[in-house]
């Protein structure tokens, strides 16, 4: 069986640009303070909660999964690009980071205490949101929690150059009360939103939506 036209097209972009894309947003996260804030309240909470293994779905180059690593949790990195993914085990040899895509995890089910997502399910289709949420919720153990971070707009865009290089990637921005009708519907409890203006070099706003599984 095929896979959907997504996630081959997802992969590919960010295989042709990967390299640019890793050094251009490595250290993003240290000029984002409400982002931090959100990622160390995910933390805590998860920790609070006994801990355990969580998941970083997305990972990219790695950036993210190594601050919530060097926030106490026990995190692995998530990836469906080979060349992010090489880039991050090169860049935080100690972490561990799997290749796989968030349309089918490969974990038992309820063995999560949290999943983290930071601008990835920004590539997924409505229609194929819903499932992708259920596979969260199954993985997640019953009161784990969830961290999403994107982009706060309701926009489909198309995307065709970046850094130099052509590619097709589709980007489906969902408002912070779209996402959380979303999350609501696969069962987790909402409980924290926070939003935030596009900074300079950015050019859309931002939400960050924390759930728990019940």
């Amino acid at each position: 069986m095929s896979e959907p036209s997504f996630l081959h097209d997802t992969r590919t972009a960010y295989d042709t640009f990967a390299g640019a894309y890793a050094e251009h947003f490595h250290d993003e996260l240290a000029g984002i303070p409400v982002e931090r804030a959100m990622m160390a309240a995910y933390a805590e909470l998860v920790l609070a909660g006994g801990g355990g293994q969580t998941l970083d779905v997305g990972c990219g180059a790695g950036p993210g999964t190594a601050h919530l690593a060097s926030l106490g949790l026990d995190v692995r990195g998530l990836d469906l690009s080979p060349g992010m993914l090489a880039l991050a085990r090169a860049r935080y040899p100690r972490l561990r980071f799997d290749e796989g895509t968030m349309t089918a995890l490969t974990v038992a089910d309820g063995s999560l205490a949290g999943i983290s997502s930071q601008y990835s399910v920004i590539h997924v289709p409505d229609g194929e949101l819903p499932s992708v949420l259920a596979g969260f919720r199954r993985a997640l153990a019953d009161g784990g929690h969830l961290l999403l971070i994107f982009q706060n707009l309701d926009e489909d865009r198309l995307r065709t150059e970046a850094f130099g290089h052509t590619f097709t990637l589709n980007y489906h921005f969902r408002s912070a009360d779209r996402m959380a009708g979303f999350v609501t519907e696969a069962g987790f409890d909402v409980f924290a939103q926070a939003s935030r203006k596009a900074q300079t070099g950015e050019q859309t706003p931002r939400a960050m939506l924390l759930a728990r599984a019940c």
